[in-house]
C-alpha cells in the first residue's frame, strides 16, 4: 500500500466490489433478500476493518464514529426488511377475499334463497315481488325436489311468516326444503322466483376457487354474494 494514501483510498484498493449478478427473469426467492443483506453488511465490515487498520496514527478516527456508521447501516438494513414485510403482508390481503371480514356472520342469520333446514319452528320468509302478478303461490318442495304443500299469497305480500303449513294440508315434518313463489297473471304463469329465509351461519370458508362461501345451519353452501342481509341471532335459531 502507498503511504501517500489517504485511509478512503486505500479502502477503496484494498477492497474488490462485487460484480453486478444478471438476472435470470425469475422472481427472487423468500430467502434471495436477506442472504444479500448479509453479503452487503460483510463487505460494509471488511470496509470499516480497512479503513481501522490504514487511518492516520497522529490522527486517529473517533470509535464513535465507527459506531455511527455501524449503527447507520443497521438502521438501513431494518428499514428495507420493514419494507418488504409490508410488501408482503399488503399483497397477502389483496390477492384474495379476507375471511376475517367474514368472520363475525358465525352466529348470525343470514338471508339467502338456499334451502332451508326447518326444524318445526316459524320461519321469516322474504316473499319476491312481479308487478304484474294478480296472484301467486308459495311452492314448498322436498329434498328430492317434490312438491309437498302450495299456499296462495298476494302481490306485494312482501314479508311472510311460515310455519311450516298450508290450508287443507297437513304440517311437514323437520327437513330440508326449498321455497319460491309462482306468479301468475292472467291465468298464466309468469315467473317462479326463489323465496329467501334467514338461517343461522355455522361456518365461513374458502371454495377451492379462491371464493368466500357462508355455510349455514342444515349444511347448505352459498356465495358470500348470495347473502342479501344479515341480521343479529333470532330467539328462535
Amino acid at each position: 500500500m502507498r503511504p501517500d494514501l489517504s485511509p478512503a483510498a486505500a479502502a477503496a484498493q484494498t477492497v474488490t466490489p462485487r460484480p453486478a449478478t444478471q438476472s435470470s427473469g425469475n422472481p427472487p426467492t423468500a430467502g434471495a433478500r436477506p442472504a444479500a443483506i448479509s453479503s452487503d453488511f460483510e463487505t460494509f465490515l471488511r470496509m470499516l476493518t480497512v479503513q481501522m487498520q490504514n487511518q492516520d496514527p497522529l490522527n486517529p478516527i473517533e470509535s464513535s464514529d465507527f459506531a455511527v456508521q455501524l449503527a447507520t447501516f443497521s438502521g438501513v438494513e431494518q428499514q428495507v426488511l420493514t419494507n418488504e414485510l409490508l410488501s408482503t403482508l399488503s399483497g397477502d390481503m389483496g390477492s384474495g377475499p379476507a375471511l376475517s371480514h367474514y368472520a363475525a356472520w358465525v352466529g348470525m342469520d343470514a338471508r339467502t334463497g338456499a334451502p332451508v333446514d326447518f326444524d318445526g319452528a316459524p320461519l321469516d320468509l322474504e316473499l319476491p315481488s312481479h308487478s304484474s302478478a294478480d296472484t301467486g303461490w308459495l311452492v314448498v318442495r322436498d329434498a328430492a325436489g317434490k312438491v309437498v304443500q302450495e299456499r296462495q299469497v298476494a302481490p306485494g305480500t312482501g314479508e311472510l311468516v311460515w310455519d311450516g303449513t298450508a290450508p287443507g294440508s297437513l304440517a311437514l315434518p323437520p327437513g330440508s326444503y326449498s321455497l319460491s313463489v309462482r306468479w301468475m297473471g292472467d291465468g298464466a304463469e309468469l315467473a317462479e322466483l326463489p323465496v329467501e329465509t334467514y338461517q343461522r351461519v355455522s361456518e365461513v370458508r374458502l371454495a377451492p376457487e379462491g371464493q368466500v362461501e357462508v355455510v349455514l345451519r342444515g349444511g347448505a353452501a352459498v356465495p358470500s354474494d348470495g347473502v342479501t342481509a344479515v341480521r343479529g341471532p333470532s330467539a328462535a335459531g
